[in-house]
């Protein structure tokens, strides 16, 4: 027992090891796709916007294209996190400020806290979720005006675009997948019980 402890301790260390190597190419590649990602959305801004009304081009997509584009592999930016966990904090973020008297000490930190656990009750966790949800209660008339049509717009067609830019940069290589679906340590993990499961069952027979 304390062998194969050991045994998967250098597994995962291993595999640790390699996830985070990181090439001059994949440096590249992220700089690329969030540089695609929010250009778009930035280009759409400033063709349906007045230059000092940012309504689509909302400050949490930052965040999300360094989770999106610069760490591919974890769980926080795979496609349901990314997508969900916008659309289900701006339901939050929009929901608050139709309820709740407009004081930002009020509105500003339900909204997050609500936000945080509407994520991990839909299994959507994303970090910068929680910027959409405050963005709806702290960004003034524009967004607040807008109702439960922020989560449409900006929020799902934002989400979108940067999905679509993902799936086009984050594989474009071989060595970036997305979303991960078999990432090295899932392997060694499955290999390693596939090994277990077959030497129980030749000493059973």
């Amino acid at each position: 027992m304390k062998n194969q402890l050991h045994r998967q301790l250098r597994i995962y260390r291993y595999v640790i090891y390699r996830e985070t190597l990181i090439d001059p190419w994949e440096h590249f590649w992220s700089f690329i796709g969030a540089f695609i990602g929010i250009f778009i959305i930035a280009f759409i801004q400033s063709l349906h916007f007045p230059p000092l009304e940012n309504v689509f081009l909302i400050g949490s997509f930052g965040a999300s294209s360094v989770l999106v584009y610069g760490a591919i592999q974890s769980p926080l930016a795979q496609p349901r996190n990314l997508i969900g966990g916008h659309v289900v904090s701006a339901i939050a973020g929009v929901t608050v400020a139709q309820l709740l008297p407009d004081i930002i000490w009020l509105t500003a930190p339900f909204a997050v806290a609500l936000s945080i656990v509407c994520m991990q009750h839909t299994r959507t966790l994303h970090p910068p979720g929680g910027a959409t949800a405050l963005i709806a209660v702290s960004s003034g008339t524009k967004i607040s005006s807008l109702g439960y049509w922020y989560v449409l717009s900006p929020v799902l067609s934002g989400c979108l675009i940067l999905f679509i830019v993902a799936l086009i940069f984050n594989n474009i290589t071989k060595n970036r997948h997305y979303p991960v679906k078999r990432s090295r340590l899932r392997r060694s993990r499955r290999q390693y019980l596939k090994s277990r499961f077959e030497r129980t069952k030749g000493t059973s027979t």
